[in-house]
């Protein structure tokens, strides 16, 4: 899968003045295609003939270019100097580098610094407002919170519990997000977080539906200590995962009545994939799993909702229990071919051939499916570094966000642009797949939205907004900003909360509650004397802000005048030619390498640096906007 320029950086280039605060518009044309680029575009792949061939590449056909490479597939990219750390190594001394991470020392990360929101009222949670408000109702009281013996609105300090959990579990994820990203930045161990990704996406599981920040965390834990291990032990820890069990509602998979959300993602989607398996193997997989739940963060079993009686499963009859179901999927060779088709695709390339599928699911059989022996063969492989693997995957959005702060020597994400909004307008948000399905990925990450909003983030890099940027974690909707300040002005609740027509916040609100155009949500606002919806959604917001605590905010700390003063580049041709160097996987065609040197030069007013260096910043901050709102910076 590639993207070819056709040659239109120079129409970018004169879209661009000095000092211009307008973004880079992309006219470039995004054109895909399968097969490989022709070799005279592509010098640092290996001969064609390397497709499908597993051997191992020797010391004598290694070098930096495929140092590089290696380094941005099993991890997010790298700087100059950790690239040629890699380089020095052996090939097969690299890969194992990469591959054996637990031998580094990590140390240096910090744990995740919890804001102390979480007590264990709020587990389990209720799945939504109205079940928070039934329970209260039953049972007199709610996560925890009493319901009020007497007064008005009995039931608020209720609602209130439960729209506070929402909104600061949520602002908790943020922190999170931001932390893995912190994570995949500064560790020492690339492909450990690559690995973590990779199987997030696999069983993918969203804080939208579990609500508790605490199991996502401990789900991505196992991802970290299992990713390269025992496929097995990661299956298993997966059932068993508080995150999933959740997410898969295996609460309702009770003897007699089968939830069979669980039985079929593992095998559609975790282990045989689609057609491999019959309506009758899910349903009896089910009741396999029937009883498996959790109590808090912990796995438990309870006997008495598990169904003992005999199952027939892939031609197997006996009783069995999840476990045995699992052994009995990892015992078919299409779950090895499975596994090891999608690693494959996720670090390789797209449409890896059957015999090539055939083989690699063999090397992780014959491994007893450890990870660990399936990825030193893959990154080994003369397959790895041939053409159609080289320079041709699309990055996927914390990818290009990660592998752009590590190219550019960062140490700190930056908290301007905000990395979740960041990614997630760009289709991938941490902690929020889409679907059980995970995110698509390859041809899904390039629409002509999406690269107009890569090029807004190559912007927010290099020029952010620190005048209008908002803190997405210090930000409410609209309507609970209103109802925030009537409050504040001392409107009664029920005032506060019903909106005009005009959505004034001006004037007696309770003279226009009669207006036609008032909707049916402000209707009820005051309806129901026992709470208020709309009130304990603000204040929920309010108590989240209060007590998690905030994203640190700063611009990415960058000097290019430094940069180009480190490296030694005394003219324009070097400045750009060490930028794509530093940036690009793919080579650039000589005519839009030689547009580039042009528009520095002529910012400059000159090709020499020294005589510019009081003025150099901006110029250079321009011209590598340009290359990272290239197609070709979009590959790796």
């Amino acid at each position: 899968m590639q993207w070819t320029w056709n040659r239109r950086l120079s129409r970018l280039v004169k879209r661009v003045g000095t000092g211009s605060c307008m973004f880079f518009v992309l006219l470039m044309s995004p054109l895909f295609a399968e097969e490989a680029r022709p070799q005279k575009q592509n010098l640092r792949a290996g001969p064609a003939s390397w497709m499908g061939d597993l051997t191992p590449i020797t010391a004598q056909e290694w070098s930096r270019d495929r140092a590089a490479h290696l380094l941005e597939r099993a991890g997010f990219g790298g700087s100059p100097q950790e690239i040629d750390h890699l380089a020095a190594m052996t090939p097969a001394a690299a890969v194992r580098h990469l591959v054996h991470y637990q031998n580094i020392d990590n140390s240096h990360v910090p744990p995740f610094d919890e804001s102390g929101v979480f007590d264990p009222t709020l587990d389990p949670f209720p799945k939504s407002r109205a079940d928070a408000v039934r329970i209260a109702r039953v049972n007199g009281e709610s996560m925890g919170v009493k319901v009020k013996p007497g007064g008005s609105r009995p039931l608020q300090p209720v609602v209130d519990r439960f729209f506070y959990w929402l909104r600061a579990d949520a602002l908790e994820m943020r922190r999170a997000g931001q932390w893995w990203a912190q994570r995949m930045l500064a560790t020492k161990r690339p492909l450990q977080e690559k690995l973590a990704l990779f199987w997030h996406g696999h069983f993918a599981t969203s804080d939208t539906k579990v609500r508790d920040y605490r199991k996502l965390l401990k789900q991505l834990e196992l991802f970290w200590q299992r990713g390269n291990g025992d496929f097995r032990d990661l299956l298993i820890g997966v059932a068993q995962d508080p995150a999933m069990l959740v997410y898969l509602d295996a609460g309702e998979n009770i003897k007699g009545h089968p939830n069979e959300n669980f039985g079929r993602e593992i095998l559609e989607l975790f282990t045989l994939g689609v057609g491999n398996y019959t309506e009758t193997d899910i349903r009896e997989a089910s009741r396999a799993f029937t009883g498996w739940t959790h109590v808090g963060l912990d796995f438990v079993v309870k006997p008495e909702l598990h169904d003992e009686g005999e199952k027939t499963f892939l031609g197997r009859n006996g009783n069995y229990d999840g476990i045995d179901i699992i052994d009995i999927i990892l015992e078919q060779d299409v779950t090895a071919h499975f596994i090891a088709a999608k690693l494959y695709r996720y670090f390789v390339r797209q449409n890896p051939a059957p015999e090539l599928v055939a083989q690699l699911g063999a090397i992780l059989r014959e491994h007893h499916y450890e990870i660990a022996p399936l990825l030193t063969t893959i990154f080994l492989s003369r397959d790895f570094y041939s053409p159609p693997a080289y320079g041709t995957q699309i990055k996927g959005p914390v990818h290009l966000v990660i592998s752009t702060y590590r190219r550019l020597g960062l140490t700190d994400i930056p908290g301007v642009p905000d990395f979740n909004t960041t990614t997630r307008d760009l289709g991938q948000e941490l902690f929020h797949p889409p679907n059980v399905a995970g995110w698509e990925g390859g041809r899904s990450w390039i629409t002509p939205a999406l690269l107009l909003e890569r090029g807004n983030f190559a912007r927010a890099v290099f020029f952010p907004d620190m005048v209008n940027f908002r803190p997405p974690d210090r930000w409410m909707p609209v309507t609970n900003q209103k109802v925030a300040t009537k409050i504040a002005q001392g409107y009664e609740i029920t005032a506060a909360t019903i909106e005009t027509d005009d959505n004034a916040m001006s004037g007696n609100a309770m003279e226009q509650s009669g207006s036609e155009s008032m909707s049916m949500f402000n209707m009820m606002a005051g309806a129901d004397e026992d709470y208020n919806t709309r009130y304990g959604s603000t204040h929920g917001w309010q108590e989240a802000f209060r007590r998690v605590k905030p994203i640190p905010r700063f611009a990415a700390q960058l000097s290019m005048t430094d940069m180009v003063r480190q490296a030694g580049l005394a003219t324009t041709s070097e400045v750009v030619d060490h930028f794509l160097d530093r940036l690009l996987q793919v080579p650039l065609a000589a005519d839009d390498r030689q547009a580039l040197i042009d528009f520095l030069t002529q910012e400059l007013g000159t090709e020499k640096i020294k005589p510019a260096l009081t003025y150099l910043e901006e110029p250079v901050r321009h011209l590598v906007h340009l290359i990272m709102s290239a197609p070709e910076y979009q590959l790796g």
